[in-house]
C-alpha cells in the first residue's frame, strides 16, 4: 500500500522546488553574462603605451644579434599577444570556475534553509486545517458542541473555518430539533393508543358488556384512531417537505381561500374576505392544506362571537401574499416565535383537539414554495399571520365559479 506525502510536505517540496528553480536559473544567466563580459574583454584590441616600450627593448635586443627589425618586432609582438591571450583565458576560467562553484554551493544553502522556513510557514498555514480535521473527527450526533473559533486574518481558511463552525451549529439545532420533534411525537402517539387499549381493557373486564357500553367504547376507539390518522398524516406532510419537489402548477390563493371558505362550518365565528389574484406556482394539495392550517387555527384559538378576516394581494415585489388575522386571546409577542415549534399549542397540553403542527405545516409548506411566513400578535387579542410566496409570471388561473 503506498504512502502519500502529506499536504505540509507537498508545500514544503513546492516552495523549495521553485526557489531552487528559480534560483537555477539566476546563476545560470549570470554566469552567462560573466563568461561573456570575461571573452569580450580577454583578447586586448590595442597595445598599451608600456607593452610598446618592452616590445620596443626586445627589438633592440634582437637587433644586436643582427637578426631583421620587422622579424624581430613581429616576433616580439607575438610572443607578447600570445601571452596575454594565455592569461586572460586562464584568468576567465578561474573566475569562471569559482562562480559557479560558489554560485551552487550557495544556492544548495539557501535551498535548505528555504526548505525549513518552507515546513515551518507550511505547518502554520496548515494549522487552521488540521483543526478543522480534528473538529470533524470529534463531532458525532451526540456531541456537536466543539467549535474552531479560529482567531486571525479573514481569509481563505478562516472563512473556511467559520463556514465549519456554522454548519456545526446547523446540524445541533436541527440534531436538537429531531430528537425533541421524536420525544414530542411518540408522546402524541401514545395518547391515542393509551386510550383505545383503555377502551378494550374495560371491554375485557366485563363478563358481559352492555351493548350501550360497547357502542361508547367503540365511538371512543374511532376518535382515538382518527387522532392518530391525522397525527400520522401531518408526520407524512412533514417528512415529504424535507425533499426536493416539483412545485410548478399554476395557481391562485384567492381561488385556494375561497374554496376553504366555502367547505367550512360558521361555529360561531364570522369570517370576511378580501380576495384579489395572487398567482402562485406550487403544489395544490400542499397550499390548501396551507390555508386550511391556518384557517382551523384562527377558528381553535378563538374567542366565542369572534372574527376571522382573510385576504389575498399581490405586492411590488413580486410577491403573492395571504393574510389572515382572527380575534382571540392575549398573546405575549416574545411567544409568537415558538408557536411555529412542533407540538407547541397556545394553551397547556391538556387540550387535545390539535396536534400543536399546524403553524408548523404552514412554517414548512411556506419554505418549499420559496416563500416565508410572519406573525404578530394583536394587541387587543389574537394572532395576524402572513404568508408571502413568489409570485407567478403568467395570468393568474381563472377562479372557478
Amino acid at each position: 500500500m503506498s504512502r502519500h506525502l502529506s499536504a505540509r510536505s507537498r508545500l514544503t517540496l513546492l516552495y523549495t522546488s521553485l526557489f531552487a528553480l528559480g534560483g537555477a536559473a539566476l546563476v545560470t544567466i549570470t554566469y552567462l553574462l560573466v563568461a561573456h563580459t570575461l571573452r569580450r574583454t580577454a583578447t586586448p584590441t590595442t597595445i598599451p603605451a608600456s607593452i610598446r616600450q618592452a616590445i620596443t627593448q626586445c627589438v633592440r635586443l634582437a637587433q644586436t644579434k643582427g637578426a631583421p627589425p620587422s622579424a624581430v618586432a613581429t616576433k616580439c609582438t607575438a610572443l607578447y599577444a600570445n601571452g596575454v591571450q594565455a592569461g586572460a583565458t586562464a584568468q576567465r576560467s578561474a573566475t569562471l570556475t569559482h562562480l559557479l562553484t560558489y554560485s551552487l554551493l550557495t544556492l544548495a544553502g539557501v535551498a535548505l534553509l528555504a526548505a525549513v522556513f518552507g515546513w515551518i510557514v507550511a505547518g502554520r498555514i496548515l494549522r487552521p486545517v488540521r483543526e478543522i480535521t480534528a473538529a470533524a473527527r470529534a463531532a458525532s450526533e451526540q456531541n456537536l458542541s466543539h467549535r474552531i473559533g479560529l482567531r486571525g486574518p479573514r481569509d481563505e481558511l478562516r472563512e473556511l473555518a467559520d463556514t465549519f463552525d456554522a454548519m456545526l451549529e446547523r446540524l445541533d439545532r436541527a440534531f436538537t430539533g429531531q430528537r425533541q420533534f421524536i420525544a414530542n411525537a411518540s408522546h402524541e402517539l401514545r395518547t391515542p393508543l393509551t386510550v383505545m387499549r383503555t377502551a378494550i381493557d374495560v371491554v375485557l373486564g366485563k363478563p358481559a358488556p352492555a351493548p350501550a357500553e360497547l357502542m361508547s367504547i367503540s365511538a371512543e376507539m374511532r376518535q382515538a384512531i382518527d387522532h392518530a390518522e391525522r397525527l400520522i398524516a401531518a408526520l407524512l406532510v412533514l417528512a415529504r417537505n424535507d425533499r426536493p419537489r416539483a412545485l410548478t402548477e399554476p395557481l391562485d390563493l384567492a381561488t385556494i381561500a375561497e374554496d376553504a371558505l366555502e367547505g367550512r362550518t360558521a361555529r360561531g365565528i364570522t369570517a370576511t374576505s378580501t380576495l384579489e389574484e395572487a398567482p402562485v406556482a406550487g403544489d395544490a394539495t400542499l397550499l390548501e392544506g396551507l390555508v386550511a392550517n391556518l384557517l382551523d387555527n384562527a377558528e381553535r384559538y378563538n374567542i366565542a362571537d369572534g372574527t376571522i378576516t382573510i385576504s389575498t394581494s399581490t405586492d411590488t415585489d413580486a410577491a403573492s401574499i395571504l393574510r389572515i388575522v382572527n380575534t382571540g386571546p392575549v398573546i405575549p409577542p416574545d411567544t409568537v416565535e415558538r408557536l411555529f415549534l412542533p407540538f407547541t399549542r397556545l394553551d397547556d397540553r391538556t387540550r387535545h383537539d390539535g396536534f400543536g403542527l399546524g403553524l408548523t405545516l404552514v412554517s414548512s409548506i411556506a419554505t418549499v414554495h420559496g416563500g416565508t411566513v410572519d406573525a404578530a400578535a394583536v394587541p387587543t387579542g389574537g394572532l395576524d399571520i402572513t404568508v408571502r410566496l413568489p409570485r407567478r409570471d403568467n395570468a393568474a388561473p381563472q377562479r372557478r365559479p
